[in-house]
Formats: C-alpha cells, sequence, structure tokens
C-alpha cells in the first residue's frame, strides 16, 4: 500500500505518526549507541541527518509509541529517560561573530526554558557549562548532546576567510565545553557536511569518534537498495529499476551504497528523472576554486587521494578532494591499504552528479553559461547520427565563440588538459557512458564513448607538443580498438589536435571500422 511521501520532514514524530514511509535506521544507532559515546558525522547536505538526529533525540526522551514496529522497540530500555540538549545552526544566514554569539545564546536560552530550567551565565561557555550540570543535576541521568549543522555558520562564509575565521573561533568556544563536562554527558553526536579538522575547530574535543567512513555506518543515512526494493516498492510500478540505480545510487563511504533520499522522494513524486538534488544548491564556489586550480576535469571520475587529504579542511587549507567528497560531488569509489595509510580512489556516485557538475564546470571552463546548455541538444544529435564534420564544426565553433579576454584573464586556459576538459565535459553533461583512461593490453585510451550501439575512441593530442596527425595513428599503432571488437558494434577512431596559439580544434580525423 502506498504511503505519504516524508518530502523535507525532519521530524520523526511526524513520519511515524501521520503515516509516511519510513527507513528503519535504529538497528544503526543502538549499534553506535553501544559502541562509543562521542560521535561525528559528515554528510552532505539533503542527506537525512536532522532526522537521524531527531530519532536518536525520541530515543533518549523515551518516546516509546514512536518506534513501534522498529528494531529499537524491544531492544532499548524505555524506563530511562535522558535530557537531550539540541543545538541546530540549520535556520537562517549569520554574517558576523556577534550574530553567531547571539545565535548561540538563543539556542543555549531555548534549551533551558525548553526543560524549565533558569538561565543567566556570563559568558557562552559558562551558559552552555551550566545548561549541561543542571540537567544532570535535576534529572539524575547525564545529557545527551545533538549538534546539527555544526559547520553551517563557516560555510555561509567560506568565500570570506577573515569572517569564517571567525566563525570557526566562536563555535570552538561552544564545542570545547563537550571535553569538558564529560561526567555529565551520556552521549554526543556533531554532524554536518564538512569536516574540519580536529585542531581548528574542536580544540581539545579530540576523543570524537569519526565515523563518516567507517563500514558499518556508510549506511546510516541514505536509502539502500534493499530498502528501495521493500519499503518503497509501492512506487516502483512505472518506473525503471535500472534507471533508478544509474540516476541516483552510489553514494559511498566504504560500506553498503546508498541513494539520496532527496531525490528518490521527489523522483516518485513527480515520476520523472531529474537532478533534484543537485538543482538545490548550485556549486558556484566549488566551481569557481576547481577552475582556478587549473583542474583537469577528465581525472574527477578516478581520482586518487590519500585517506589525510580527504579530511585536510580548514578555513585556510581547502584540498579539492576534500570539498569534493565531503559535498557529495564525488564518492568512494575503492580503498586500498597501505601499512598505516589507505588510499582512496574517488569517483562520481551516479548520473546525476556526473551531468550536472560537468554542465556546471563548463561554465566555468569557458566563462559563459549559456553556450554549452544549448550546444548539449546538438552535440546529442550529430552523435546520433554520426555526423563527424559536423562535430567538428561544433567544437571549432565553440572554441572560437570564448572571447579573447576571457582567455586573457584566466590562467585554466594555459594548462595543458584545458582543451581536453571542455571536450570531455560536454559528452559528460550528456550523461553518456563514457570510460576515461580506458586501459587495454597496449596503452590507455584517452577516452572512451559508449553509444546508441557504437564505440567512439578518441585521442587528444596539442600540436605544439605533438606533430600533427598523431592523434589519429596512436589508436591505430597501439591497437585500441581490439578490446572493442568482440562487442559487434562500429567502432570509430577520431584523433582530436588542438592548438594554443589558435585557441582551437586544428584537427579532427575519424576512420570507422567495421564489425
Amino acid at each position: 500500500m502506498r504511503k505519504k511521501l516524508p518530502i523535507g520532514i525532519q521530524t520523526f514524530a511526524e513520519i511515524r505518526q501521520e503515516g509516511h514511509y519510513y527507513v528503519d535506521k535504529t538497528p544503526h544507532i543502538l549499534r553506535l549507541l553501544d559502541e562509543g559515546k562521542y560521535y561525528f558525522l559528515s554528510r552532505p547536505r539533503r542527506f537525512g541527518k536532522s532526522l537521524l538526529i531527531d530519532t536518536i533525540a525520541e530515543l533518549f526522551e523515551g518516546n516509546q509509541a514512536l518506534f513501534e514496529g522498529l528494531y529499537a522497540e524491544p531492544h532499548w530500555d524505555w524506563s530511562r529517560r535522558f535530557p537531550v540538549v539540541r543545538i541546530s545552526f540549520g535556520k537562517g544566514v549569520l554574517h558576523s561573530r556577534a550574530e553567531l554569539d547571539e545565535k548561540i545564546r538563543e539556542l543555549l536560552a531555548a534549551e533551558s526554558r525548553r526543560h524549565g530550567l533558569g538561565y543567566g551565565s556570563a559568558s557562552i561557555s559558562g551558559e552552555f557549562t551550566e545548561l549541561i550540570r543542571s540537567l544532570h543535576e535535576h534529572s539524575g541521568q547525564r545529557v545527551v548532546v545533538l549538534v546539527d549543522e555544526y559547520d553551517k555558520p563557516i560555510l555561509d562564509n567560506i568565500t570570506e576567510p577573515e569572517i569564517a575565521r571567525e566563525m570557526r573561533d566562536g563555535l570552538r568556544n561552544l564545542y570545547s565545553v563537550i571535553k569538558d563536562e564529560d561526567a555529565h554527558i551520556r552521549f554526543a553526536l556533531l554532524t554536518g557536511v564538512s569536516k574540519f579538522s580536529k585542531v581548528s575547530l574542536f580544540s581539545g574535543l579530540n576523543n570524537l569518534r569519526d565515523i563518516t567512513v567507517s563500514t558499518e555506518y556508510s549506511a546510516l543515512c541514505g536509502y539502500t537498495d534493499q530498502d528501495v526494493d521493500t519499503v518503497f516498492a509501492p512506487e516502483l510500478p512505472g518506473l525503471d529499476r535500472d534507471e533508478i540505480r544509474r540516476w541516483y545510487n552510489g553514494y559511498n563511504w566504504t560500506g553498503t551504497s546508498v541513494y539520496n533520499p532527496f531525490d528518490l522522494l521527489l523522483l516518485f513524486q513527480e515520476r520523472e528523472f531529474r537532478p533534484y538534488w543537485f538543482e538545490t544548491g548550485t556549486p558556484t564556489f566549488l566551481v569557481d576554486l576547481l577552475t582556478q586550480r587549473g583542474t583537469f576535469t577528465p581525472e574527477l571520475g578516478q581520482w586518487l587521494t590519500m585517506d589525510s587529504l580527504l579530511s585536510t579542511f580548514d578555513v585556510d587549507e581547502m584540498s579539492s578532494e576534500a570539498l569534493l567528497f565531503q559535498s557529495g560531488y564525488l564518492t568512494i569509489g575503492s580503498q586500498f591499504k597501505m601499512g598505516a595509510r589507505t588510499e582512496y580512489t574517488l569517483k562520481y556516485p551516479n548520473l546525476e552528479v556526473e551531468s550536472s557538475l560537468n554542465s556546471a564546470l563548463l561554465q566555468g571552463l569557458t566563462g559563459r553559461s549559456s553556450e554549452p546548455a544549448r550546444q548539449a541538444g546538438q552535440l546529442y544529435r550529430l552523435l546520433q547520427a554520426n555526423d563527424f564534420a559536423g562535430l567538428q564544426a561544433l567544437f571549432t565553433a565553440f572554441f572560437a565563440s570564448i572571447p579573447n579576454d576571457w582567455y586573457r584573464r584566466n590562467e585554466i586556459a594555459h594548462y595543458e588538459g584545458y582543451y581536453a576538459s571542455v571536450f570531455y565535459s560536454h559528452f559528460a553533461a550528456l550523461g553518456l557512458d563514457i570510460r576515461l583512461e580506458d586501459v587495454t593490453h597496449k596503452g590507455r585510451i584517452d577516452m572512451t564513448v559508449l553509444f546508441n550501439g557504437q564505440v567512439y575512441l578518441l585521442e587528444f593530442k596539442v600540436v605544439e607538443d605533438a606533430p600533427q596527425g598523431r592523434a589519429l595513428q596512436q589508436i591505430r599503432d597501439r591497437g585500441y580498438a581490439d578490446k572493442y571488437r568482440a562487442r559487434g558494434e562500429p567502432i570509430h577512431l577520431i584523433g582530436v589536435e588542438f592548438s594554443r596559439k589558435q585557441r582551437s580544434v586544428v584537427g579532427f580525423e575519424v576512420e570507422t571500422l567495421g564489425f
């Protein structure tokens, strides 16, 4: 039987009382409570972090009726109730340290009133300390501290480093209390999008267990394939199950892969495949940063990084890997243990992110907002028709349309991989099946595209670095096509050559092999 879709609902009680779908996360939650006391969890936006916080609060407050039929009902001691302090920075945007301090005082005052306590310490750290100790004293139970969107005041000001640093210092003043009040705390969880270094933000709070990439908690937020096939089974008729998986599955933190709940719920409501999650937050800052750093976009779907780089995030030090991973534009594809270190291969989680992010990156790579979108339809139709002369004309015209002033002002245009990045991102924005650095027994193909029952093998060269004609010749000489002959499909060898001096495509040779 179909139920209500909990779109945008972050309140556990409303979901349970109003007959909405609910994926039972209480097995994970009880394991969390049994294994430790202090936790930190980073997940991308709209991933169910607030609902997780609310569920844990209801559990500790002993609201048994809400858990009827869930795993926790027979496995939790309902005779004990714990006082819960809930702090969330999710609402509003703060622009100064003064506004942050005022907001913190409001939140602490609201929690004191909710618990029927007095309020009046002179400092923020004193107020938080007094709240925790008073709750312990009055209830006889140690306190549960839940902080949601712990990093939002910093992220809202990330393009203004001075303000962001002030926000970081203000939050550090608040969070340092948690470590000092260990004797009065039963459990603490902080959640947010980014993982700031413990030194910069948490000061002495070095006892937080970071479960962001813990295998057993990979599915703590989000929906698994099993959840989709069971809990949401009534919603599946009329939708292509493989397409649901291709569009929205794939977020992984070294364990079970999950779907972003926001995407799935809107898909079930609208019955149409669209980039719902991506459309709620255009990553302008991220696109600008990647462009400034000369990021080679074909690498994004197979980026190698060390575990330390994924957590190297602070106002003064933001690695591209950490930004893309923590914000949800890349996820963990595989991991390789090397003694005490771990190497991760990052990848796009799914079609939605790969297509949408490359579409946004094209605007940063070319300084144009409308041209890439307009040309996407042309590119798709030309591929359908195998109109290679048209493809050459399209890309030649595209590079020619980029204003000279843009080239002069942007260092990205001087990077060796710039032209290949633009070329690749056009294809990736269409959501085509693309294989990058495709391995064969004789070398690596720059880009393979599988589309419409055809195989396209592309090799890119810059003529200032290699003689003209070398791109197609390399595909021939190294027998790149051999890998795909068994498919029984036409194979098109395409050598694309660029000129930095002319800022354009100067060579576009094609050879088609029969089957």
